[in-house]
Parts: structure tokens; sequence; C-alpha cells
């Protein structure tokens, strides 16, 4: 897998009033991926975007639709969202500590399997999993509300991930979502993330004068060198 930085706008951010002009626009000034967060008012106490929205995204775009799903049964929606176009698919260990076989299922269904972890959720849970998947989400806020401030010690556990990547010689990508900043992107390229998702600082970012309707050049790449 390549291991050039992905940047993953979290369409969570964005105007929904105006989404495909807004998913267009960033894909026009950068994206690589988009991250969609979906939220089921149980796991986590908010309620966000159901597959009919995920679908609308997959007709603005052709980049690739990372879908998280924060949910406590995600096996049981987890088809519904592939069929409405994911590409790939992140659940959490939190809801699902035993992944091997939705893992599995994941993957018969043409979507690549990631697993997400909390703040609170060590690295090490992951480590008889790790190898299966194509990627590793590392939450750098607690799940379920944008615009939380990034959690410094999600560095740490970026690092840990690349350690156990090289370890069982693995090629899963390292994902980093929550509170990332123009500010704080390159750290977290630097201690182990490959794809960084970043909202309100890609769709709240300032234009002068604007390319597009409300990103600009994707945060500058989010100043990590790209």
């Amino acid at each position: 897998m390549c291991r050039a930085h992905l940047i993953a706008p979290s369409v969570l951010s964005a105007d929904f009033g105006k989404l495909g002009d807004d998913v267009q626009a960033a894909e026009a000034a950068g994206a690589d991926w988009f991250h969609l967060d979906v939220m089921d008012g149980h796991f986590v106490p908010n309620l966000s975007m159901g597959p009919d929205v995920v679908a609308a995204i997959r007709r603005a775009t052709s980049l690739p639709l990372d879908v998280h799903m924060m949910v406590s049964d995600p096996g049981r929606y987890a088809p519904r969202f592939i069929d409405a176009g994911a590409d790939w698919m992140s659940i959490h260990y939190e809801a699902c500590p035993e992944p091997h076989a939705l893992i599995a299922d994941l993957r018969t269904r043409g979507t690549r399997p990631s697993v997400a972890i909390n703040p609170e959720t060590p690295v090490a849970v992951l480590a008889a999993t790790a190898a299966e998947l194509d990627m590793l989400l590392v939450m750098s806020v607690h799940p379920g509300f944008g615009g939380q401030r990034f959690i410094p010690e999600s560095l740490a556990k970026l690092s840990e991930a690349r350690r156990l990547r090289a370890d069982l010689g693995a090629r899963f990508l390292i994902e980093i979502d929550g509170g990332i900043t123009v500010e704080n992107a390159s750290a977290a390229a630097a201690a182990g993330a490959d794809v960084i998702v970043a909202g309100t600082a890609i769709f709240g970012a300032p234009t002068t004068p604007p390319p597009s309707p409300r990103c600009a050049a994707t945060s500058r790449r989010l100043e990590i060198g790209s």
C-alpha cells in the first residue's frame, strides 16, 4: 500500500444543505478520500447519516469513501452501507471486540476492512487482529461529536501502531481522526499517520479568493508536505 499521506475530509463538517457542492469542491481542491461518520445514537450519543446520504455522496464523487461505523452492531448495518458505496469501512473494537468474522465478511463483500480504537483503548488490543486489516484507525477525540480538541497522547498511539505494523510485517494503513488542524497535522504524520481525517480544518477553512465554495486547497494539504 502507498505510504503517501492521504487527506480525507470529514463530511460531517460540510454544509448538508449543499452537500454535493461541498464534496465536489473538496475533491477539486485536492482531497484524496472522503470520511463519512455514521452514528447510531447508541454507541455514541449523536445521530448522523444513513445509507441514502452515503449513496448521494457516492454520486457526487469518484473518490474512495471511508465509512466510519460508530454503531453498536456494525455487522447488522454494514451491508447497506457497502451497497451505498463504501470503499473502506471502519468498525469499532469497543463494539466488536472479536472482529475476525466481520473483517472477513467485509472483505468478501468488496470493502476494505478497518478497526477503530477509542482514546482509552490501547493499540495492543489489536495485536491478534491487525494483520487481517487494511487500516487501523486511531481516534484522537472521543467519538460522537465534531469540533473537539485533539488529544496529544494520540501521537504516542500512532507510533505504537506503526511499531505493531513493523513487528507483524503487515501493510495496513494508519488513520488518525479527531481534532486535526493545520497546526498538528505534521506531528500526526510524523508519528505514523498515513491517512489524515479533518473536518472543520478543511470545510471551515477561509478562501482568498475562494477557488471553491468552502475549502481552501484542502487547507494547504494540512501542511504535511504533500
